[in-house]
């Protein structure tokens, strides 16, 4: 019989503009997408942690993960480091979960430009 484990999920997405609709609208669309590569449902999911970098305040990236049903899943938000150079506009994410994949067999996700971070990760 199989094992579940504990996994960390990573993904990021870029936004276009510090708009508290758009902020949303992209971390649903990352979520969704980071569920539906893995095969996890909202019962896998143990938490989320999220980062904005600075210059995205309108909106916290969790407000946008409880509009599409995660609001039961504990949530946090931090600002990400202000490295010079750094991506702006991007939120990052960390999943929690339990799943039956093996570490080489998980997806990580990265939308809109922010594939870049991770250049060495399949897509």
């Amino acid at each position: 019989m199989e094992t579940e484990r504990v996994r960390g999920i990573r993904g990021a997405t870029v936004v276009d503009s510090d708009d508290a609709h758009l902020i949303s609208e992209r971390v649903q669309e990352l979520l969704l997408e980071m569920m539906a590569r893995n095969e996890l449902d909202s019962d896998s999911l143990i938490s989320i942690l999220f980062t904005a970098t600075p210059d995205l305040t309108a909106s916290f990236p969790a407000v946008g993960a409880r509009a599409i049903g995660f609001g039961d899943i504990p949530l946090i938000c931090a600002t990400e480091i202000a490295v010079p150079g750094s991506m702006a506009r991007c939120v990052r994410v960390l999943i929690h979960a339990y799943s039956l994949k093996v570490r080489g067999d998980i997806r990580h996700v990265y939308l809109h430009g922010a594939q870049v971070l991770r250049d060495d990760l399949p897509e």
